[in-house]
């Protein structure tokens, strides 16, 4: 009986950590099936930052919300060897609170593989189509 009291009083003082143990394995399982690739969120800061210091700098520019989230997912059109192609709309400041929200740029930015450099800039100007998601 006193063998029997032991292993529950065992077992009650490891059971939180057996929680805590389960929890971060099912945590790292969690992130590894939605991790980008360690490159992307530093390539969309860098194409984010290209379109506001083109557009006239944070005074006059913001980029649309979907730039400001980790790796930029909606805005990223590809992903390539060669690096990361994003595509995305913006405006003066507000315009995203406007209803509609009314867009007056729209960037494309390829940024290298590893993150680090802008490859080009073919567009960055009115835009040019008509949107349906503002």
């Amino acid at each position: 009986m006193a063998d029997i009291k032991n292993i529950s009083r065992h077992l009650k003082a490891t059971a939180p950590l057996a929680v805590a143990i389960l929890f971060v394995g099912l945590a790292d399982i969690s992130h590894s099936q939605n991790s980008l690739p360690l490159a992307q969120p530093k390539a969309a800061n860098l194409a984010r930052m290209r379109a506001e210091a083109l557009n006239g700098g944070l005074d006059n520019y913001r980029a649309d919300q979907c730039m400001y989230s980790t790796g930029a997912k909606a805005c990223l059109v590809s992903i390539s060897s060669e690096g990361f192609r994003f595509e995305f709309r913006g405006g003066s400041p507000g315009w995203q609170q406007l209803n509609p929200a009314e867009p007056t740029l729209e960037t494309e930015v390829f940024v290298s593989s590893d993150g680090d450099r802008i490859l080009s800039v073919p567009y960055n100007g009115p835009v040019r189509k008509a949107i349906d998601n503002y």
